[in-house]
């Protein structure tokens, strides 16, 4: 079991390489706390590894793909508008405190179910059940899962090192804008291909980011209104 599962973390850690995967960790890991992130990661992988080692290689054909891409599409976006929302006043605007978000469960689930959705019917999904197919399924759900969790650490690892050099509305901004582009790559995917969903879902956080300048210019034309003087 042992050589099985080595096997699959070098097998499912070259496969998450530069995967969407990995820049959604990055993405995640500027907005919300590095273990809250890793922790909804690996619950992810762990249960997406053991349905493709369970049934995904009898019942793969047969997952509602599309279903579940639009879904995990539609999550994305909305993740996207509420960071940006939370940002678009200005970084001067509200005094700066830590967002209530990262103190309850909500981030957890958050990450977790759009893992999840994103995983189910990816290729590394593919890749462990067919994996499971030869060798002892157990030692090819804990490497995989390994694997995923190990590739992901390195991107979070990365957005923890941005996250220290950048002021925290800019990466809330741009954590916005990247949750807007996967949503946009997630739901053309399905019926596009990949570079032409890759280009065609630059026009979300283009249109997001004309319109947060838009919002901010206008609020940098109105007339500061005069301090109210004191009635004695």
């Amino acid at each position: 079991m042992f050589t099985t599962a080595m096997l699959a973390v070098g097998i499912v850690f070259l496969a998450e390489l530069g995967d969407k995967s990995q820049l959604m960790a990055l993405t995640f890991a500027l907005k919300y706390r590095w273990w809250v992130v890793l922790s909804g990661i690996a619950v992810a992988a762990a249960g997406v590894h053991l349905i493709s080692v369970g049934v995904g290689h009898f019942l793969g054909s047969a997952l509602p793909t599309t279903a579940i891409a639009l879904l995990a599409a539609v999550i994305f976006l909305a993740v996207g508008v509420w960071t940006l929302r939370e940002h678009a006043g200005g970084a001067a605007d509200e005094p700066e405190e830590e967002p209530k978000l990262r103190t309850r469960a909500a981030p957890f689930f958050v990450v977790s179910s759009a893992f999840l959705l994103a995983e189910l019917g990816d290729r590394t999904m593919f890749a462990t059940a067919a994996l499971a197919t030869d060798y002892d399924w157990l030692g090819v759900w804990i490497g995989s899962t390994i694997g995923m969790v190990a590739a992901d650490a390195l991107a979070i690892a990365l957005g923890i090192l941005l996250g220290k050099h950048l002021p925290e509305h800019a990466i809330g901004i741009g954590s916005g804008l990247l949750f807007l582009y996967f949503g946009a790559l997630t739901g053309l995917g399905t019926v596009l291909t990949a570079p032409v969903a890759a280009l065609l879902a630059l026009v979300a956080p283009a249109l997001a980011g004309a319109a947060l300048l838009a919002l901010r210019r206008r609020r940098a034309e109105q007339p500061a209104e005069p301090p109210v003087r004191a009635e004695r």
